[in-house]
């Protein structure tokens, strides 16, 4: 019998637009090395001098291949894709792993879902894999799913397993349901516990499959929702606003060997089962051990397996919530930072399609640009200390002089070179969406735009936060310490000031000693800092300050003006089925607020 994947043509090969994003990336990365390189030869070229090259060209391209992916997604490829007529052929069961969650929130998903499903015709399976360990919130998932399959009348067609080896984390709790239970299925919708999906798009993306028997994965952009915090509200936005745009120049670089988030993905069975069996790493954590970031593992080895693995942005219906402060978002990028730094193990491993490992690739260096970044500012106080004192000085500490020769404005130009390729890719975005109609899902073009500004200053405050988080987490991997896979915090309540002292006071007192640092020795540096150093001396107050509620005319999406049918469903189950005694906090889950990471 001849192997569904050698059928048709591979008619994905993104070979254009690599070929502009990569082109893209390494022109403007040599320029900026050009640009400082020439600056520093004004005066004697240290060491320090050789170094602030070297790092601004890794910098720079790293920041111009993300406005690359901007630069080839812009151009639209339809707002939806093609509708197929007929009836899903293929037997689909929704997995839902959860571990240590809050059950009435999970199960009142469950519930949407499955009516949402058997409106639009689909007969789907529905199975819980829990991973919970503690006993009395075991208990409460238990008793939770009694009530379910009262409400919903399931039995027989939502499950509930809950797991006493927990080997493998997530990946291995799917490994297991499919290595005791896949057979009995083609497809498996793979979820994450805050996931909901329109029963619409589901059987869309059911449809798809059986139609193309080479696709192996077919991924969703999922879009954020429920958001209430200034911070919360800002990612609502910008997933909603900008990732469409990402994700389409995504999906036209990768091509077959696309992305796999983890979560919000239909997934052939047979694929899984033939290609995604997860090693443990030898050696210890963090480099040993089960694969964290395994949903860019398993999207690999679909692709070494001669599967397509495709993203497709227009696929509306797939839905999840967000971090709603600083802190729980830095806590969940320190597992994705070990996850994704743990793939240097994997880059080399036989069979794997280049782009794969492009992708791996990618990933680290998503993560050592922080310490990349950190470094450059640490070598351009270094090279100022070293370098003499230009002329147009008259004093040390003559703090803003005014562009007298062509070194100065040769890295004002470069500082502006590397805030466009920050912002204006937002722009572009801004202009396409107001062009299109696709603002006035937003707002309109006005109000879109006044959200995006306030989201580019807001990304502008944080961004120095996240460097230092960022460092401090590779640091950690590279020191061998294993932060392991902490619980996902939801309950996303205000953090306080004090709170926020105690999640920012070690990025504060950075700040504190870069400024200074600049000010005793590279005075003529110390302006350029500023934007770095004043966010760090205010994390403290940030971080709360960002945690409090959003006002509802800033930052709006499509989704709050006409609320999806399964978000309405949810919300309204939620609303049913929570009593008093469910909100007792004794009852709930033990999270805690864990503000320090």
């Amino acid at each position: 019998m001849r192997d569904p994947r050698a059928a048709g043509p591979d008619t994905g090969r993104p070979v254009a637009a690599r070929a502009i994003a990569l082109g893209f990336a390494a022109l403007c990365g040599l320029a900026a090395a050009a640009i400082l390189a020439q600056a520093a030869a004004a005066d004697d070229v240290s060491v320090w001098d050789g170094l602030r090259v070297a790092l601004i060209w890794l910098t720079t391209t790293w920041l111009a291949w993300g406005a690359a992916q901007v630069l080839v997604g812009l151009p639209p490829r339809g707002d939806a894709p093609p509708r197929r007529e007929g009836d899903p052929v293929g037997r689909t069961i929704l997995l839902m792993p959860i571990c240590n969650e809050d059950p009435g929130p999970v199960f009142a998903r469950i519930a949407a879902m499955d009516a949402s499903s058997r409106a639009a015709g689909l007969a789907l399976d529905i199975a819980v894999l829990s991973d919970t360990r503690d006993g009395p919130a075991a208990r409460r998932e238990s008793a939770a799913f009694a009530l379910l399959l009262e409400r919903t009348n399931g039995a027989g067609r939502i499950f509930y397993r809950r797991r006493t080896d927990n080997r493998g984390r997530k990946a291995g709790n799917v490994e297991d349901f499919i290595r005791r239970s896949g057979a009995a299925y083609d497809y498996a919708l793979i979820l994450d516990a805050d996931s909901l999906m329109e029963g619409a798009t589901i059987r869309e993306m059911i449809l798809k499959m059986d139609a193309d028997r080479r696709l192996g994965l077919l991924q969703t952009l999922p879009r954020i929702t429920g958001a209430r915090s200034i911070f919360g509200r800002a990612m609502q936005f910008s997933a909603g606003f900008y990732s469409p745009v990402f994700a389409r120049g995504l999906a036209r670089m990768q091509g077959d060997t696309g992305p796999f988030w983890g979560h919000n993905a239909i997934v052939r069975v047979r694929a899984m089962a033939e290609c995604c069996g997860l090693p443990v790493l030898s050696g210890r954590p963090p480099f040993g051990g089960t694969i964290l970031s395994h949903d860019y593992v398993e999207a690999a080895l679909l692709a070494r397996g001669g599967w397509r693995v495709e993203v497709d942005e227009r696929l509306g219906g797939s839905y999840e919530e967000g971090p709603e402060d600083v802190v729980a978002y830095a806590r969940r990028d320190r597992r994705w930072c070990q996850g994704n730094l743990q793939h240097v193990r994997l880059i080399l491993a036989p069979g794997l399609r280049g782009w794969s490992r492009f992708v791996f690739l990618q990933g680290i260096l998503a993560y050592l640009v922080a310490i990349f970044w950190g470094a450059f500012l640490a070598a351009s106080v270094l090279a100022s200390v070293t370098a003499p004192p230009p002329d147009y000085f008259p004093e040390a500490y003559n703090l803003f002089p005014v562009f007298p020769d062509d070194r100065t404005s040769r890295i004002a130009g470069l500082a502006v070179g590397i805030g466009g390729l920050l912002f204006l890719p937002k722009v572009a975005i801004h202009l396409g969406a107001a062009l299109s109609g696709r603002a006035r899902g937003f707002g309109g073009a006005a109000r879109a735009l006044v959200s995006m500004l306030a989201e580019i200053l807001l990304s502008t405050l944080i961004a120095p936060l996240m460097l230092v988080y960022q460092s401090r987490a590779v640091g950690e991997v590279l020191a061998g310490h294993d932060g392991g896979w902490p619980a996902t915090h939801r309950e996303g309540a205000r953090l306080t000031l004090a709170e926020g002292w105690v999640a920012g006071r070690r990025i504060a007192a950075w700040g504190v000693v870069l400024i200074v640092a600049a000010f005793l020795l590279a005075p003529t540096l110390a302006p350029w800092l500023l934007p770095v150093a004043l966010p760090m001396i205010a994390a403290p107050l940030l971080i709360s300050w960002t945690s409090a509620p959003a006002p509802r005319w800033l930052f709006p999406v499509p989704e709050e003006a006409t609320i999806p049918p399964v978000v309405a469903r949810y919300r309204a189950n939620l609303a049913r089925w929570t009593g008093p005694a469910d909100r007792d906090p004794a009852r709930q889950p033990e999270t805690g607020r864990h503000v320090a990471i």
